[in-house]
């Protein structure tokens, strides 16, 4: 049985598990032991903000067994809100750190997402990292309906411990959420771009800018087409500092 769930707080409606990465892999662990399916969701104001349009996915998010604090706006956001929460925890470190775990502990990984033949890529990288790991299988795939039940009867039959899907947001979580109970899976986690970060066809920001908190900085010179999701940073921060100030005016 896994313990009970870590303290949360919502921007925006939408819950934010406050967690270190040291405190995520634990988590990880109580889930792996416990055996039944669990959605782990990475939030950033990116999701948040597309929450609010898409009831789905605010129903998807506020449903996810954990939700980590991926994004420098979220964790401001948690920290004006009077909540300590020091770091981010992004999805390629957590993949990262699962994966190193996952050598040591037999645990298999299944990579489901991204553009033909990154998934492999991804794969090979964590391989190398990580003498004795175990991949129990990559596909590309799409997260299509029509597809589903070819994906889940592969997932299945491979029986991962995690399984790591990366097919955007919202799409990667919704696809979960919609076949988590059948998947047989401990830990279902959308990744994102994590597949193209660990295969090098994506390139993460410097240790100083990340730890600047402008990754996001980053992405856009590398990405300038990323400028449109970018302006949901500004709304999301004004929209926190609004519910802020209707917070403190309740008070």
């Amino acid at each position: 049985m896994t313990s009970s769930s870590p303290p949360a707080v919502r921007l925006l409606g939408v819950p934010v598990h406050l967690v270190t990465p040291e405190e995520t892999i634990r988590r990880l662990e109580e889930f792996v032991e416990d055996g039944r399916p669990h959605h782990v969701v990475t939030v950033n104001p990116e999701f948040i903000m597309a929450a609010q349009k898409n009831a789905e996915f605010y129903r998807v998010l506020n449903a996810a067994h954990l939700a980590l604090p991926d994004g420098i706006g979220v964790v401001w956001a948690c920290r004006l809100m009077g909540y300590p929460l020091t770091e981010r925890v992004t999805g390629v470190d957590t993949v990262q750190a699962v994966a190193r775990l996952a050598a040591c502990r037999s645990w298999r990984l299944f990579l489901l997402g991204a553009a033909p033949g990154i998934a492999e890529q991804a794969a090979a990288v964590l391989q190398r990292a990580n003498p004795g790991l175990q991949i129990a299988g990559t596909y590309a795939g799409s997260p299509a309906p029509a597809e589903e039940d070819h994906i889940v009867e592969m997932v299945r039959a491979a029986a991962p411990h995690f399984l790591f899907v990366a097919y955007g947001a919202p799409q990667q979580d919704l696809w979960i959420a919609r076949n988590l109970a059948r998947l047989g899976v401990p830990v279902a986690m959308g990744v994102g771009g994590t597949f193209d970060f660990l295969a090098g066809k994506a390139r993460r920001a410097p240790a100083w800018m990340q730890r600047a908190g402008l990754e996001w900085l980053y992405r856009l010179m590398q990405e300038p087409r990323r400028w449109r999701r970018m302006l949901a940073l500004p709304r999301f921060a004004l929209c926190v500092l609004w519910e802020h100030g209707l917070r403190r005016r309740r008070r």
